[in-house]
């Protein structure tokens, strides 16, 4: 039996509909795929024909993910109003009938809670920032702070999707894969798309972070995130085994591309495509990815600015040094996940360690792509899933109390390439709990990255499920144009 026969011999019924969907399109594109496999293979990390729609502000994008649900009430969003009202019940007029968690919504008081601790008014703006943060209070003039994000979501596994997928449910591409595939790589040598995970000195341990926040979903494989690990083994199966010399490994990746070539051409399948290029990237990451790692060279000034941490792999402090250092090789997307903010007990002992956690590392890197030039078109997103309620979880004055989610209005902030600096968006009520001035979905917050990087999110679809499927989902979207530069 011929071997494409016998493919489609073997599949599943599922599989079958979604490609005889796809009717004189899937014929075109398997006749393409036999007669131009090199080509195909060489503008993969060219992104899309017509990307970007326009001149980008924004060549890359850091996303700093807070992972947990940041406190905007404790660190961005002080009120007045929060100290008058210091242990009273919440106003039923602000508290509103809207859906709580089940860790709240049993309780028989609500009683406000101002900021754990004092701030100052930062930057020439004026904006308010916690002095927990010390250290990002000095950057205020780079930043823009949104006070009115605002979500569906209220538990930590949708609200996290959504932030990531633009969707609560797992299964759709993150931000990260969308950029690669929109606008490819401009370094061979590492991904597109690289993910880190740290654990921080809040809670601990912090919510899970699955690595579908990094993935590809129904884009091509190629596109999604790599996990970088601390330690010895940065990339898991990087190594040749034992025995075994890279020029072997390079006969090997030879014989093997020119079987993988053979299938393409007998079935046109763009996942085969995929594997080939997997392949040849781990080849060339095992030289690329242990000297990225290799911070040997950087200054005393650098790593001291960075933190006492930054010496430590894996620690959050490390990840923004490795960040930095992946920007200026020009990766696409980086993504840090810091896990530990979930603050729903002991809030007055977990908040201030997790900032110290970041703050320094955070404020530093900051500076550091400003006076390398990168900061200019760089994207940098610091987000969260979710803000917390400005109402006590468990007894007032509890040393065991702290804050639920709260995802009507919360801050996120943003700096770099395409966006002014030193400004605040939006607003919220006296009690830091419901949006009155210019709120911005997730949606919007991602209309509004893609905007930077110089992509129509409405024009930016990939076919799913017989839809034209979009970062920004189906539901209307805008770019945030009054905080681009």
């Amino acid at each position: 039996m011929q071997p494409a026969h016998d493919y489609l011999r073997h599949l599943t019924r599922r599989t079958f509909i979604g490609q005889a969907a796809r009717g004189i399109g899937s014929v075109a594109l398997g006749s393409l795929l036999s007669s131009s496999i090199a080509r195909a293979v060489e503008a993969k990390g060219k992104g899309r024909p017509g990307l970007p729609h326009f001149a980008p502000k924004a060549k890359r994008v850091l996303c700093l993910f807070q992972s947990g649900g940041l406190s905007h009430v404790d660190l961005f969003d002080n009120k007045a109003t929060l100290q008058k009202f210091a242990g009273q019940e919440i106003p039923a007029s602000v508290k509103g009938t809207q859906r709580l968690t089940g860790m709240t919504s049993g309780q028989s008081a609500y009683p406000v809670v101002p900021p754990l601790k004092s701030g100052k008014l930062c930057g020439k703006h004026g904006t308010w920032i916690s002095d927990l943060l010390p250290n990002i209070q000095t950057i205020a003039d780079d930043i823009c702070i949104i006070k009115s994000l605002h979500t569906e979501a209220i538990n930590h596994d949708p609200a996290i999707t959504y932030m990531n997928t633009g969707n609560q449910l797992p299964g759709y591409a993150s931000m990260g894969a969308w950029a690669s595939y929109g606008l490819g790589t401009e370094n061979e040598n590492l991904p597109a798309f690289i993910a880190m995970v740290s654990q921080g000195t809040g809670k601990n341990p912090g919510q899970p972070v699955f690595s579908r926040l990094w993935g590809s979903g129904f884009l091509p494989a190629s596109h999604q995130g790599v996990g970088l690990r601390p330690g010895a083994n940065p990339v898991l199966y990087l190594d040749n085994p034992p025995g075994v010399e890279r020029t072997q490994r390079r006969a090997q990746l030879d014989d093997l591309a020119k079987l993988n070539h053979q299938r393409a051409d007998e079935l046109g399948d763009p996942e085969t495509l995929a594997r080939i290029d997997a392949y040849e990237m781990a080849f060339r990451m095992q030289t690329s990815v242990p000297e990225l790692t290799d911070i040997s060279k950087e200054s005393p000034v650098t790593l001291d600015a960075y933190g006492p941490e930054v010496r430590k792999p894996g620690t959050y402090a490390a990840n923004c040094l490795l960040a930095r250092r992946l920007l200026e090789r020009d990766v696409r997307f980086v993504q840090l996940f810091h896990r530990g903010w979930d603050q729903h007990i002991a809030i007055a002992r977990q908040l201030p360690n997790q900032c110290h956690d970041i703050d320094q590392p955070t404020a530093a890197l900051i500076k550091d792509l400003k006076v390398r030039g990168l900061l200019e078109d760089t994207l940098v997103v610091f987000a969260t899933e979710f803000g917390r309620t400005v109402f006590s979880q468990g007894k007032l004055g509890d040393p065991a109390a702290g804050r639920d989610h709260h995802g009507r209005a919360f801050t996120v902030w943003l700096a770099g390439g395409g966006i002014k600096g030193g400004i605040e968006y939006g607003a919220t009520d006296d009690f830091c709990y419901n949006i009155t001035e210019n709120p911005v979905h997730l949606r919007d917050l991602h209309a509004t990255i893609l905007h930077c990087l110089g992509i129509d999110h409405a024009k930016f679809t990939h076919k799913f499920r017989g839809l034209n499927t979009r970062l920004t989902g189906v539901e209307e979207a805008h770019v945030v144009k009054a905080i681009l530069a």
